[in-house]
Parts: structure tokens; C-alpha cells; sequence
């Protein structure tokens, strides 16, 4: 079959525009949703992914009771909040490397408790926020000196990618954290009568 014209396009088009045109909903934790307007620019495109990372991490983060920050599945293994401040710290190493031009914050990379903790995750997403804000289009396709694992340069726009994929792979480990200890992640919860997302 013809996947660009004909009945299948038009219907992956109409779950597309539903899905692009949905109205914020706050989630069980009262963080607002992200509003996925349909963007015309790569630059809309990653903010609209940054939001959307920034959620789905604050969201689980919120959602672990703060007698259970100390918990994980084994004994080798980092606490929850431990797991939450590898992104935290990840973060600020990986976005120095965009080359913007928003200073980076002080954050307490001490933090124990749950409110210190989602202290330093608000101020390492908000500084993020402003970041990805500095470049457009041609700036993101632009090659500088990113993480050295990465190699001599990477384009800004593969570099911010890694970012959010590293956050969404520990936002993964932090779902089993959540659910041993009867936890629900916000993500997975029905919303307003449709499914929960994936």
C-alpha cells in the first residue's frame, strides 16, 4: 500500500493533528502538560522535547513519597533520589557543552531530601529551558566541542538529543523504583478518560 496518499495516510494524519492539537491537562501531581502544538522549526521542535522530558522527569520525581527517596531495588544499587541527581548532574555537564550563553546555576549537588532534591531538578530544567531558548535552526545544526564521548564535534542538536535520551533512559529505571514501592508513575495514569501515553 501507498503509506503517503491514500486511507492510511489520512489516518495517521487525523491521530496526528489529535494528538498535536490535545489541551494542557494537569497531571495527578498538578504539573501542567505539555501543550503539543505543531511546531514549523526544529528549534519549536526540541523545546517542545525538552518540555516534554522536563515533565515526564518532574512528574515521577513528585510522584515517590519522600520516605521512600532512600530506597532502591538492590543493595548495589543508587537510591531513587540518587538516580534523580545523576540527571540533574548530567545535565549540567552535558548543556554547559551547547556553548549557550545563559549562566548555569548553583546547584547543591549534596541534595539528600526529596525537597532538596526536586529543588535542584527545578533549577537544572529551568536553566535548561533558557538554553535550548538561545539557538535557532542554523545554530542547532552548527558542530561544537560537545562531551568528549562524543567525539572531536557533534552538532548541538545531537548533543541535546543525547541529553534527553540519557534522562528518559534513567526516567525508565526510575519507573521500577516507583512501582516496588506502589507508586504509580503520573505518565502511566489514565488521563480524563483516554489511555495513559506509552
Amino acid at each position: 500500500p501507498n503509506f503517503r496518499t491514500g486511507p492510511v495516510a489520512e489516518r495517521v494524519g487525523d491521530a496526528v493533528t489529535r494528538h498535536r492539537t490535545r489541551r494542557p491537562l494537569l497531571d495527578n501531581h498538578g504539573i501542567a502538560a505539555v501543550s503539543l502544538r505543531a511546531s514549523t522549526t526544529l528549534a519549536g521542535d526540541i523545546q517542545q522535547d525538552w518540555a516534554r522530558t522536563r515533565q515526564l522527569i518532574t512528574g515521577i520525581a513528585e510522584a515517590m513519597p519522600e520516605d521512600k527517596y532512600n530506597a532502591k531495588p538492590t543493595p548495589a544499587q543508587q537510591t531513587f533520589g540518587e538516580r534523580v541527581m545523576h540527571i540533574v548532574q548530567t545535565d549540567m555537564f552535558i548543556l554547559r557543552t551547547l556553548g549557550g550563553k545563559t549562566p548555569a546555576p548553583s546547584i547543591n549537588t549534596n541534595a539528600k531530601t526529596k525537597a532538596e532534591i526536586l529543588a535542584a531538578l527545578k533549577q537544572s530544567f529551568d536553566w535548561g529551558d533558557a538554553v535550548v531558548k538561545e539557538f535557532n535552526d542554523q545554530q542547532w545544526v552548527e558542530r561544537v566541542m560537545g562531551p568528549p564521548f562524543m567525539g572531536p564535534t557533534s552538532s548541538r542538536v545531537r548533543i541535546v538529543y543525547f541529553d534527553m535520551q540519557h534522562s528518559e533512559d534513567i526516567y525508565g529505571q526510575l519507573v521500577v523504583y516507583l512501582r516496588l514501592n506502589g507508586g504509580v508513575p503520573p505518565a502511566s495514569a489514565p488521563r480524563g478518560g483516554r489511555p495513559p501515553e506509552p
